[in-house]
């Protein structure tokens, strides 16, 4: 029975590749001579270094560039709330999402049952599988999920027949 999988993955390679890029950036620019901004990475959360909130914003823009020319969607970033350090300096949580969350697994499970498409789905951890009798009927749910979930990014793996 043809099926595939919904996921929603990250290669954190790819993250700690964006941040080294960003570092390095930092290090070279002008406007950031002098300056305690830098980012950190451990596992799929990164903390944010800058002198006050508008160098803070400088980093966030060049760490999204630097995620986006790698592939990496920026819909998956959580920006947390900036806490003051010592000073005046700031610091800032960014936590990379993976996984699909279960209230967004149950939305696209209801989605699929509510299209009336001869196809079944399920939830299995942190992916939802979806399986029907036939391939074109598997795409139709496909550009259905890929039409109506526009704020998550997501990923159709796993495609059997």
């Amino acid at each position: 029975m043809p099926s595939f999988d919904i996921v929603s993955e990250v290669d954190k390679q790819e993250v700690r590749n964006a941040v080294d890029q960003l570092n390095k950036e930092i290090s070279t620019r002008f406007d950031f001579k002098g300056s305690d901004a830098r980012a950190e990475q451990t596992d799929y959360e990164l903390y944010l270094f800058a002198d006050d909130e508008f160098k803070l914003g400088q980093v966030t823009d060049i760490l999204l560039a630097r995620l986006t020319k790698r592939q990496i969607d920026i819909r998956c970033l959580d920006k947390g709330q900036i806490e003051k350090i010592s000073g005046n300096k700031v610091k800032q949580k960014v936590t990379v999402k993976t996984g699909i969350e279960s209230t967004l697994a149950k939305k696209i499970v209801k989605l699929i049952k509510d299209s009336k498409l001869k196809v079944q789905a399920s939830i299995q951890g942190e992916t939802v599988r979806v399986s029907g009798a036939k391939r074109d009927t598997l795409q139709e749910a496909i550009q259905l999920v890929k039409k109506s979930i526009k704020e998550y990014p997501l990923q159709f793996h796993n495609f059997r027949d």
